[in-house]
């Protein structure tokens, strides 16, 4: 164990019961003080696409970047939000290897590639930690359904699992790692020492920190022997005086709280050196520097996957834009879960293609076509507090105010007693964890959310409540949904959570004031047994009712008048979320239905995927234009708008393979509900994950891996190629040029291919890439340095890395598909290897 002079002064100052107390969190975002000791309270926040802060409920508003599947670049600027929230430790970036589609979090992480996973991960910890903020890869390993076992090789695991992790500490150096939910091969990764110690620490040579995930800790001497070094949130489970008794009975040693408190102890003197204070203030950044970096970031977020009859970008002559879609009104900024945030402001598309119109004299029209909501829109857009702001108020009693408070038909006439407390909000989705005075605020308390609803629509609307506890909606106090008397408990929200109720409202006039209340008592849901304070939880929304077949032919009778259509589809943060993997890959509700009705009506359509993963496309061959466009954080609206009408030429290409259906996935039918074995998951398809199955099994996808187009075109010529020095290390260079009559950028792809192993590979493994800027006309000479990872596999018999002596093919493609140009070079000398 190597300690710097700083730590070991600071650890030789601490009793046993201080160091105890260091190895778990304070809350759910601090680590704990000993303020005797000259120690303060380092703040996380989690932050794969932005940094939340401290609070889910009524959080300081932060910039949402693109979601990982669709960011490039950017990652500084995640760093300066951190330090706007007196941040010290930001959990990001999540790389874990996408292995099938239908993973809920799939969006969080970067690709199904491990090099390129690692590599776009470091350049996301060197620029945050370039700000003096620690980020914290996540989550180690083989992540792929949070409370299974992950089974498999151990060569799967070398070569496609840990990989990721492994090229992004050796090039950026995090300093913080957290371990993951799920088993490897039967047991827990936040007790696995092989896992934590042997390979993290002694073979890669690992000295950051070790955090578990939030609530992720199974054991106590255990973990500590393992390596884990902090128990997140606080207050402990599974350490505390648990783990002071574990220490009498010497089932750990103090050497080993030592170890783990010196972890704990080197990354304070990191946050020391930031200068960032601690428990410093929470601030927003948003200024025109920033807003057009997310701009940049929104559109090279998007992939052209098709432009056949070349409508786009979009040209002076269509005056008259009809835009199509669920996903146009509506700014899909994320997915959901611990990687959504409160954004500081959105920019739907829809929003963007009207100002872009303005400037060309064209007129837009909007028909929603289809919904797609797994839950009801939020409130958020059509509520106003009693002040006339936007938002509503939450007021709290201890005592039932009145004796009807929660029932269905209270007495309106009453007045409320004054509350014991009351805070306002913009948003009607409140995860009430935090942001409550709890010195006043008991958890069994009585609520009530009040608003004024305004719709923007005339005709019926569809409101929808679900919550923790019991409760109930009144708009223009007459009953709109009954929670009280019988809600359903699914289980959801820890065991408290009811069904979402939707009733629907008629006659509802655009523009008039309605009174919204929501009466609740979370009396039950208090009783439920939790480890941390809890006060419920509101969720409610609203929406104009559409019938499904008018509003599909409402959307045809507008494209038929149109010039163009843009019709905006694909997933929301309701279906790709945390906790919830996907059943299947079909695009939500009449989605299909309305996008092959569209295109049957207007030629000239351009399909606009928004989703974090791949969805099937039934329609793809009648589709003349499409754009993926994943989500694209605040700018999305923007960073679309320039895409369709030129402003920015995409250059962005898919870091997923997009299957024609669900069969064709590597892991199927071991993923989720297909075979799956009870409490573990075989990844039978071992090493042939994305590219690397369709391309063994000869097995054509709706769209490559790498692909890509681009306004202009591209030409690659002049391989050259080095020879391989006894470490493993060439180079290689070639050229490409822009022979069309726009700039553009093009992302050059390096595989490598092993033409006599001794062991099944790929048919071949990225292994580098360059994106080159490039005016009309012009061209480029690019080099690409490779070394012995390009090679070697890993031979799981003799527990190293080989690269066998033979002959191996160099190949550069525009994809893993459209290869351009290909030559060999030869390894004389086998070698092998072991850590980074």
């Amino acid at each position: 164990m190597y300690l710097f002079d700083s730590e070991i002064k600071a650890l030789a100052k601490l009793t046993t019961p201080q160091k105890v107390k260091l190895l778990t969190g304070l809350g759910w975002w601090h680590t704990e003080p000993i303020p005797e000791a000259d120690i303060p309270s380092m703040r996380f926040s989690d932050g794969p696409n932005g940094v939340r802060g401290t609070r889910f409920f009524n959080g300081v508003p932060a910039s949402s970047f693109p979601a990982s599947t669709g960011l490039g670049s950017s990652f500084d600027a995640i760093g300066d939000e951190a330090r706007a929230k007196s941040v010290h430790v930001l959990l990001a970036p999540t790389v874990n290897t996408q292995r099938s589609p239908l993973g809920g979090r799939g969006f969080e992480s970067f690709s199904e590639d491990p090099h390129l996973n690692g590599i776009i991960a470091a350049a996301y910890i060197n620029g945050v930690q370039a700000k003096g903020v620690s980020a914290t890869i996540k989550h180690y390993v083989a992540n792929d359904q949070e409370f299974e076992s992950s089974d498999l090789s151990e060569r799967a695991l070398r070569e496609i699992y840990l990989k990721p992790f492994q090229i992004a500490i050796k090039k950026s150096n995090p300093w913080a790692l957290m371990s993951a939910y799920n088993r490897v091969n039967g047991l827990h990764v936040s007790e696995n020492k092989r896992l934590l110690d042997d390979i993290l620490r002694k073979e890669w040579g690992y000295e950051g920190l070790i955090m578990s995930d939030w609530t992720g800790v199974y054991s106590t001497s255990e973990s500590i022997k393992a390596g884990l070094d902090l128990e997140m949130p606080g207050p402990s489970v599974m350490r505390g005086r648990a783990l002071e008794r574990a220490l009498i009975a010497q089932k750990v040693s103090l050497r080993d709280i030592d170890e783990r408190v010196s972890k704990v102890l080197g990354l304070l003197e990191r946050a020391k050196t930031s200068g960032i204070p601690f428990d410093g203030p929470e601030g927003s950044l948003d200024t025109p520097e920033l807003r057009q970096l997310l701009r940049m970031a929104a559109s090279d977020a998007i992939v052209l996957l098709k432009n056949d009859k070349n409508i786009l970008p979009l040209g002076n002559q269509h005056k008259k834009i009809a835009v199509i879609g669920p996903n146009a009104k509506f700014a899909m900024t994320s997915g959901g879960g611990s990687a959504k945030l409160l954004s500081t402001y959105a920019v739907s598309p829809l929003e963007a293609i009207l100002e872009a119109a303005k400037e060309r004299d064209a007129q837009v029209k909007y028909a929603v076509g289809a919904m797609t909501h797994k839950f009801l829109p939020l409130l958020d857009p059509y509520i106003q507090d009693g002040n006339g702001q936007p938002g509503a108020n939450l007021e709290f009693w201890n005592e039932a105010p009145l004796a009807d408070f929660a029932d269905t038909s209270p007495d309106f006439s009453k007045e409320l007693p004054p509350p014991v407390w009351n805070t306002s909000t913009l948003s009607s989705n409140c995860m009430l964890l935090d942001g409550i005075d709890k010195n006043k605020v008991k958890i069994d308390s009585f609520i009530r959310y009040s608003a004024k609803f305004i719709p923007d629509e005339d005709g019926d609307w569809e409101f929808g409540l679900n919550l923790a506890g019991r409760g109930n909606m009144f708009l223009d106090q007459k009953l709109v949904i009954d929670l009280s008397t019988a809600p359903f408990n699914l289980g959801a929200l820890f065991g408290a959570g009811t069904q979402d109720v939707r009733s629907l409202v008629k006659d509802l006039k655009a523009g008039q004031e309605y009174d919204l209340e929501i009466r609740i008592s979370n009396a039950d849901f208090a009783t439920q047994a939790l480890p941390f304070p809890f006060w419920g939880v509101i969720r409610a929304g609203a929406i104009k009712n559409v019938d499904g077949d008018t509003a599909i032919l409402k959307a045809v009778e507008l494209v038929k008048e149109s010039d163009v259509a843009i019709l905006i589809i694909g997933l929301n943060h309701d279906l790709e979320t945390e906790g919830f993997d996907r059943p299947n890959l079909e695009l939500p509700g009449l989605t299909n239905r309305l996008v092959s009705e569209v295109l049957r009506a207007q030629a000239n359509t351009i399909v606009v995927n928004q989703s974090g993963t791949p969805v099937t496309m039934p329609w793809i061959n009648e589709a003349p234009t499409l754009l993926q466009a994943f989500y694209g954080g605040n700018e999305l609206g923007n960073g679309l708008a320039d895409v369709l009408f030129g402003r920015v030429n995409p250059s962005g290409k898919l870091p997923l393979t997009f299957p024609k259906r669900l069969e064709d996935t590597p892991p199927f039918p071991s993923f989720g509900d297909q075979g799956q074995e009870t409490g573990k998951i075989h990844y039978n398809e071992g090493i042939f994950v994305g590219y690397r199955s369709y391309e063994i099994r000869k097995l054509a996808p709706l769209f490559a891996f790498g692909f890509g187009l681009s306004y202009t075109q591209f030409d690659y010529s002049n391989l050259r190629i080095t020879s391989i020095t006894t470490e493993g290390e060439f180079s290689l260079s070639f050229e490409v040029k822009n022979t069309g009559n726009i700039e553009g950028r093009e992302i050059s792809q390096v595989y490598i291919s092993d033409l006599q192993s001794s062991l099944p590979r790929a048919g071949k493994e990225l292994k580098g890439f360059a994106k080159t800027h490039l005016k009309p006309g012009e061209s480029k000479t690019i080099e690409v340095s490779l070394d012995r990872e390009a090679l070697g596999f890993y031979d799981d018999q003799n527990m190293r890395w080989i690269a066998e002596a033979g002959i191996f093919g160099v190949h550069i493609g525009a994809s893993s598909e459209d290869i351009r140009l290909a030559g060999k070079v030869e390894l004389e000398n086998t070698f092998t290897w072991t850590g980074l």
